[in-house]
């Protein structure tokens, strides 16, 4: 796995957020072996960034899981650049701290939190976990207020954190209806350098994103099943050729919208199976599994996407 310090050119491409597969049995148990298929398929699409986060569902991940998975993160080649998450409360984010000390992960993202919480808190915490980690951190701004009540006095934080190298990136996945108008984007970007932050609401904003905004790049969860359609709008997207991009997009659109009407990770983790990518088997509790009549609506557009993903492999 890459083990080097992170460089504002090292954001400037496509990042999965893939799902972790699970064994289709009474443990649910991590199954390492249909979750490296979801690696392969991806890096075979030409992508080899990898960010294990929400689609993952590691806010609810037991602890004696997440050393196996920071285990298995750490046996990809140099050319993989594996990102986990820690958190999102405090306690939990101390705790697996002390395991992430014992790999060269060069970065790991904090899950946002809900509890209670305000910028000076957060700061504190994040210090505090960033140096018993001895890691990097990427920030993952999904609402406002992650960042505490006062927006503004939450973004002075984030601009410290990537001023003095505590941060080296940041996901920015706050949804809007408009997302070329951004106030809080705006003002985010007026004290961190775009370079830093990218797009992180998959697809469907990334146009706008780095056209209006210049960020450098995108996270993806369908992308996960289309790495080679989505490597392909993020160089038209960097070429400037953003008709031809929203072209591809609209590829994605069909199974976003059931992934924003059903939920973006339980779906995901559906359609790798539908697809015929991986068997993700169970979600772990507090998640249920899509019923009948949503995986037969599902498996459709999961499998029309695979095979825009085999056509753009093809034409390659």
């Amino acid at each position: 796995m890459k083990t080097g310090p992170v460089r504002a050119a090292d954001w400037c491409g496509v990042f999965p957020v893939p799902p972790l597969a699970r064994k289709n049995d009474d443990s649910r148990a991590i199954d390492f072996e249909e979750s490296s298929k979801i690696v392969e398929h991806i890096a075979a699409g030409g992508i080899r960034n990898f960010l294990y986060g929400g689609n993952a569902f590691l806010y609810h991940i037991r602890m004696r899981e997440y050393a196996a998975l920071l285990e298995w993160l750490a046996g990809f080649p140099n050319d993989h650049w594996m990102i986990p998450s820690a958190g999102p409360s405090f306690g939990r984010a101390m705790d697996q701290a002390e395991l992430l000390r014992k790999y060269e992960f060069p970065c790991v993202m904090l899950l946002p939190c809900a509890d209670p919480r305000d910028a000076k808190g957060l700061e504190q915490g994040y210090r505090a976990f960033a140096g018993e980690a001895r890691k990097k951190l990427i920030l993952y701004l999904k609402e406002e207020h992650n960042m505490g009540a006062d927006k503004e006095a939450g973004l002075d934080v984030v601009a410290r954190l990537v001023d003095e190298g505590v941060c080296v990136g940041i996901k920015y996945a706050v949804v809007r209806t408009n997302s070329a108008e951004d106030p809080y984007l705006t003002s985010l970007l007026r004290r961190v350098d775009k370079s830093f932050v990218i797009s992180g609401i998959g697809e469907r904003p990334a146009i706008a994103h780095m056209r209006g905004f210049e960020l450098p790049g995108f996270t993806t969860g369908s992308g996960c099943i289309a790495p080679a359609r989505s490597r392909q709008l993020w160089e038209l997207c960097n070429e400037g050729r953003f008709e031809e991009a929203d072209e591809v997009r609209r590829l994605f659109l069909p199974v976003e919208d059931l992934r924003d009407a059903l939920g973006p990770a339980r779906v995901l983790h559906a359609a790798m199976e539908l697809a015929g990518i991986a068997g993700t088997g169970p979600i772990e509790p507090y998640v249920s599994m899509l019923n009948e009549a949503q995986l037969e609506k599902l498996a459709k557009p999961a499998k029309d996407l695979a095979e825009a993903n085999r056509g753009a492999l093809a034409s390659a």
